[in-house]
């Protein structure tokens, strides 16, 4: 059942107002009798067209990105050819990267290009490494639906688990589509996985991303237990994209809420295409989530109440608690797809942090 445009007006809650609660619906009776009507038999859920109102239960450092516009062009992406797509992630990459130095000098990290395994990488450590941390090592791969942050753009997250958590990292620029389609990303991921293993013990290392980079963090422990490789002492998974197929209830539940990714029917939809170059989307190397998760080291998960993956999230921590994996989620208010991210000062993105490096520090070796 649809709702007309009048009815849908009539009970849109809060239309005049940018933050704090909504308006109270103005004829809830008669709201409740027409949605119960179209709910009264199994089947999918009809809710009535609304405006969802930026929560006053964030910090209001965050407020600023709850309340933005969509990305654009970045979420609804779809070059024509390999060039369109090569010239949106380099004028994208490039107006990034700009804004990386500011950041680093903020937080008092330093960043170096350097070649490990044969694969370009950036080193980024604060200036001042904590006592605790001096032989601990993280490899971080980053985020962008396998499409997005080529070069120093892929080094933000890096840059905020160095300043915020203490920790130096090994950031991994992987080679991406349309050029590089898998296995090129994970062929790149496991070389520095390897030569980071020739530098010191796995239970001194972890391994951390966000989106893409949640999903391939999962993907490598998976290739690394079938090769045979150690396995590092913990993961971080920010919103981990563990699934490219569109399933899931938040694909549909935050759908047009979350104001990154908006919808899968965006950009999301052909990455995926070029990423997995005709290869079946449930193979685990793909999809994750379809993998054999036991034997993977203790996991923490970062997700928000309007993420389009907070169920992917879910599903991960689910099946790693059913593997008999330590897996600890943390849900964070009124956040959209790796919105932390996006707020580098925001008490919000320091606790996300925060919680990951604490995580970390309880099990990795010093």
């Amino acid at each position: 059942m649809r709702l007309s445009l009048p009815a849908m007006l009539m009970i849109a809650l809060g239309t005049h107002a940018a933050f704090g609660q909504a308006a109270p619906v103005a004829d809830f009776k008669g709201l409740e009798a027409e949605m119960g009507s179209a709910n009264a038999a199994p089947g999918p859920r009809t809710v009535p067209g609304r405006v969802i109102p930026v929560p006053d239960t964030v910090s209001p450092d965050f407020r600023n990105a709850v309340a933005a516009p969509y990305r654009v062009p970045a979420w609804n992406a779809n070059p024509p050819d390999a060039a369109g797509w090569k010239v949106l992630v380099d004028r994208l990459a490039a107006a990034g990267a700009a804004t990386l130095p500011a950041l680093r000098e903020t937080l008092g990290v330093t960043s170096e290009a350097a070649m490990i395994g044969g694969v370009k990488v950036f080193v980024v450590q604060p200036r001042t490494i904590p006592e605790a941390n001096r032989n601990r090592l993280l490899l971080h791969i980053h985020g962008g639906g396998y499409v997005y942050n080529p070069g120093e753009a892929g080094t933000l997250e890096a840059i905020l688990m160095a300043g915020l958590g203490g920790y130096k990292v090994i950031s991994v620029d992987y080679r991406m589509p349309p050029d590089a389609p898998y296995p090129a990303a994970m062929d790149d991921a496991t070389a520095v996985w390897k030569a980071m293993l020739a530098m010191q013990k796995p239970q001194t290392m972890g391994v951390f991303g966000t989106s893409t980079g949640g999903g391939m963090t999962l993907a490598l422990m998976l290739r690394a237990k079938q090769e045979g490789l150690a396995l590092p002492a913990a993961i971080g998974l920010g919103t981990p994209w563990s699934d490219m197929t569109e399933t899931g209830d938040s694909y549909r539940t935050n759908e047009w809420l979350d104001n990154v990714l908006v919808s899968y029917s965006g950009y999301l939809t052909p990455a995926a295409k070029l990423y997995a170059a005709g290869r079946d989307l449930k193979d685990p190397q793909l999809s994750p989530i379809y993998g054999d998760f036991s034997g993977l080291p203790p996991a923490i998960l970062i997700s928000g109440t309007r993420d389009l993956f907070l169920s992917n999230t879910v599903r991960t921590h689910r099946k790693l608690r059913a593997a008999g994996i330590e897996a600890d989620l943390q849900v964070f208010e009124g956040m959209s797809h790796a919105q932390y991210l996006a707020a580098p000062n925001a008490p919000e993105t320091k606790a996300v942090f925060g919680e990951m490096a604490r995580f970390l520090d309880a099990h990795l070796a010093r």
